[in-house]
């Protein structure tokens, strides 16, 4: 396996926008092998390479090889996605006595942040850090009335190598007007490896959650309360594969086309504790997943139909991955009951996330003594 021998940031042009502007990759190496690499454009990661359990390193990320791919079509393959994250109900909600417009571009609801979300911007590279933690810093201002939304928001989001087999992502926020803010990162995960041919089904995934928001056919949260795992194929608190119960003749795998529903966390701390664990029983890659957001997505890749060539020339198709979204529940400006997005000025929104590698033997995966993590203590 060919790694540095000591972590160290790269720079480089990746492409160009229609307007001229420059798409610049920072590359993030550690020392035994975990390569990040993160692009301008959507403050996306681009690829994500981890060494399996017998030392082969390989992108476990979907995306594209060029920036053309990325300009095609939007998918939101790794971006940071804002202003707001998942959907907002009718693309309206009221603040302060007011009702905000949004413009909808989900049927009549809002996803992702709009029509040209945060997903669809060139962020600027605001700061870069070498030694033995090496990150880089992007920004981007998103103007008063953006997609709708009240209020001048400054955004920064840092990727950063906070240990050998560990990738950190904190985001940040200040507005100067009331508005709302949930941030994420989409990132299409494979554990086999994205240029595999293998789907995700075979992967052995856990949750921390005892409680998941059922949707409508519009993947809007339904009025009531959020449903108990227990019983249904949404429980994974002791760890299941996902395509153990994904085909279940069950009302939300048939209204979602698979899984793709919040699950409810832990009340925020303010710290990250842990939410999910992915493991791959082909690579023995294990990815652990913290954070200090209130809930996760999990998105099963239903709607990958296969029109769409990745990396390597590879057609996506359902299953081909999975998404593991740490955020605000969706729909919150409208859903008093729910934890709030609300930002005011003099606040500072902040989301950290931590994507923690280690490695299993690929027949224990999925035993009693391979689901024993560290943070469960929080659920």
């Amino acid at each position: 396996m060919n790694t540095p021998s000591a972590p160290r940031v790269a720079r480089s042009r990746f492409g160009v926008l229609p307007d001229g502007s420059e798409v610049e990759r920072v590359v993030l190496q550690a020392a035994d092998g975990l390569e990040a690499r993160i692009i301008t454009y959507g403050a996306s990661l681009q690829a994500l390479l981890v060494p399996d359990v017998s030392g082969r390193r390989d992108d476990i990320v979907l995306g594209h090889d060029a920036f053309e791919g990325y300009l095609a079509r939007r998918q939101f393959f790794g971006a940071t996605v804002g202003r707001y994250a998942n959907r907002i109900a009718g693309a309206r909600f009221v603040l302060d006595g007011t009702e905000v417009q949004l413009a909808a571009n989900n049927g009549p609801n809002a996803l992702h942040g709009g029509l040209e979300g945060f997903d669809r911007r060139n962020w600027r590279i605001v700061g870069i850090e070498e030694g033995d933690c090496p990150a880089v810093t992007l920004a981007y201002t998103s103007a008063d009335g953006e997609e709708g939304y009240p209020g001048a928001l400054d955004v920064e989001v840092t990727w950063r190598l906070t240990g050998p087999m560990e990738l950190s992502l904190d985001m940040t926020a200040r507005t100067d007007r009331p508005t709302v803010v949930n941030l994420t990162n989409h990132s299409f995960f494979n554990l086999s490896g994205a240029c595999s041919g293998r789907n995700i089904l075979d992967h052995h995934l856990t949750v921390a959650a005892d409680h998941f928001l059922a949707i409508d056919a519009e993947a809007i949260p339904l009025p009531e309360p959020p449903c108990a795992v227990e019983g249904t194929p949404f429980d994974f608190r002791a760890g299941i594969e996902i395509g153990a119960r994904i085909r279940n003749d069950h009302p939300q795998l048939r209204v979602g086309r698979g899984y793709d529903h919040n699950f409810c966390l832990a009340p925020p701390s303010g710290e990250p504790r842990f939410a999910a664990r992915l493991a791959a029983p082909t690579s023995g890659r294990v990815l652990e997943l913290l954070t200090n957001q209130p809930g996760l997505q999990v998105y099963s890749g239903n709607f990958l139909d296969g029109s769409t060539a990745g990396k390597g020339g590879r057609l996506y198709r359902q299953s081909d991955a999975i998404c593991l979204e740490p955020h605000v529940w969706p729909n919150t400006p409208n859903r008093p009951d729910f934890p709030t997005a609300r930002l005011s000025p003099g606040e500072i929104y902040r989301h950290s996330t931590l994507y923690r590698f280690t490695h299993a033997i690929p027949g224990a995966i999925g035993t009693q003594s391979a689901v024993e993590l560290p943070g469960e203590s929080g659920r």
